[in-house]
């Protein structure tokens, strides 16, 4: 940039130089826009517009609600903290998935178990279904035994008609069986 003295009358001597009055200097002339695309002055400002544009638009990105900043440290600062705070969240949201992963893969795991499990439980539950149905029906063509056949259990529990005459004893747990205690639990009544 060309500086003057304050009381210099600058007078155009042709297009490319300026003459002062004041001091009888002759200076080279710039236009404010560089004389050709391609000079390297003229490249040089269009990289630092650019610069600085890029600098404006990643000011107001980091921080929208407020003015943009011109201090380029300010905002390097700035864009430097932005991304470390993304960066640290970024990591923590990476454990979170796979810590939730791990937990699908343990929950499909206890499903497929589960389910498991129910097939075994509803094939129990159709086999005792069977079998309380093969004991409920009589075959017609056997006779039920005569009492006297279960003189074990006769002394002990008397038939009831609505079993069928088959003795109820042999479904009791042995200790309710156990008689060798009757005398001192049970004194014999008068």
């Amino acid at each position: 940039m060309i500086l003057f003295w304050p009381s210099c009358n600058i007078v155009p001597c042709n297009i490319q130089y300026l003459w002062c009055l004041h001091c009888g200097h002759i200076y080279r002339g710039r236009n404010e826009s560089c004389s050709g695309p391609g000079s390297k002055a003229c490249r040089e400002k269009m990289r630092r517009d650019k610069l600085n544009d890029r600098f404006a638009d990643l000011s107001s990105i980091l921080e929208p609600g407020r003015p943009a900043k011109t201090d380029k440290t300010a905002i390097l600062g700035d864009a430097i903290r932005v991304l470390n705070q993304l960066r640290a969240e970024s990591q923590e949201l990476k454990v979170a998935n796979e810590k939730l992963q791990e937990d699908i893969k343990n929950l499909k795991t206890e499903k497929n178990e589960l389910r498991e499990e129910k097939g075994l439980l509803k094939a129990d539950k159709e086999r005792i279904e069977q079998q309380m149905k093969a004991m409920a029906i009589v075959p017609g063509g056997i006779v039920p035994p005569h009492p006297a056949a279960y003189q074990a259990g006769v002394n002990k529990f008397m038939a009831f008609p609505s079993y069928g005459g088959y003795p109820m004893w042999q479904y009791i747990p042995p200790a309710a069986l156990d008689t060798s205690q009757d005398h001192v639990l049970r004194p014999p009544v008068a």
